[in-house]
């Protein structure tokens, strides 16, 4: 299984940046797909299998959801206010369900991601609002990052199988740490599939550019071994549009080079019945956590909210 998909502009095709399917992931139910709407220009597709969210990464746009089992009725309309940046503002976003057609459509441009989740049930298109997401700061010291819960349980419940996040780490810090994991090895609760989509801010701060990096790691243990699971030790550098699979295995850190703030997009999905995020601690780093108590969080975080960047 290749974890790291890097991005190739070279590959683009009718607009789409990022297209990962359970099967080219690997896997059986979480994928992404990411596209650049051109302006006035309409792009059509289907949900097949899975439901997914609608979520501006830059710009605005609209959502016409049509349900696949009367292509002639328009089930519901939605305009996205959207963003300058990842790096600027909270955004709106919606949810469209399994066995659906939509068309997108921006007058000035826009970017959008589409994660998604295979699932069983068709639920009804909805739409999220900015002002009702969730911003929260998590960690502290050099491990302090914004965390975004636009699409996690307890947050948004208008799913069956789709969880996910956003992430704000400012340069020079660490995220998805202390190291840990979702997967079939004890004592995990709760198996995930995750994708971790990376975009990488350049010198301004705001603006995604491929000139900088970051650091992704993911590594397996013991109980991976005696699962006869493959040992995983990757790290990897990523940079602006870059994706990385999680399929089983302690991930994390993420870390933001000094000078190129990060955001990730994390999207995850399982057998599981219901929707739950639980996740076990690399044994030898857990202890970091209870450090946190002492220390003060980064002053930049939170980095954004709905109405737009957070003055220091």
């Amino acid at each position: 299984m290749t974890l790291h998909h890097a991005y190739d502009p070279s590959n683009r095709a009718d607009g789409i940046e990022v297209s990962l399917t359970p099967e080219s992931a690997g896997w059986a139910y979480s994928g992404l797909r990411v596209l650049t709407l051109s302006p006035g220009q309409p792009h059509s597709l289907g949900t097949g299998q899975s439901e997914i969210f609608v979520l501006p990464l830059s710009g605005s746009l609209d959502v016409v959801v049509v349900a696949s089992s009367d292509p002639g009725d328009i089930e519901a309309s939605f305009h996205l206010d959207g963003r300058e940046s990842v790096f600027t503002r909270v955004t709106d976003f919606a949810y469209v369900g399994r066995d659906s057609q939509i068309v997108l459509t921006s007058q000035l441009g826009a970017e959008v991601a589409l994660p998604s989740a295979r699932c069983e049930n068709r639920l009804e298109p909805r739409y999220g609002s900015a002002d009702a997401v969730p911003v929260f700061v998590l960690g502290a010291g050099t491990a302090t990052r914004q965390v975004t819960d636009f699409g996690a349980p307890g947050a948004w419940d208008h799913a069956e199988k789709l969880i996910c996040r956003e992430l704000v780490t400012p340069d020079g810090n660490w995220s998805s740490y202390p190291p840990h994991k979702h997967d079939v090895t004890d004592p995990c609760p709760v198996i995930n599939e995750e994708i971790y989509y990376y975009r990488i801010a350049g010198s301004d701060g705001v603006t995604p550019s491929r000139a900088g990096y970051g650091l992704h790691v993911t590594t397996t243990g013991p109980e991976h071994d005696a699962a006869g699971l493959a040992p995983l030790d990757e790290e990897i550098v990523v940079r602006d549009h870059d994706v990385v699979v999680v399929p089983y295995g302690y991930h994390g850190p993420c870390a933001a080079a000094p000078g190129y703030p990060m955001y990730y997009l994390n999207v995850m999905a399982g057998p599981g019945e219901g929707r739950a995020m639980e996740f076990c601690d690399h044994p030898d780093h857990g202890w970091i956590r209870g450090t946190w108590d002492a220390m003060e969080p980064d002053p930049r975080c939170p980095v954004t909210s709905a109405q737009g960047r957070v003055a220091h």
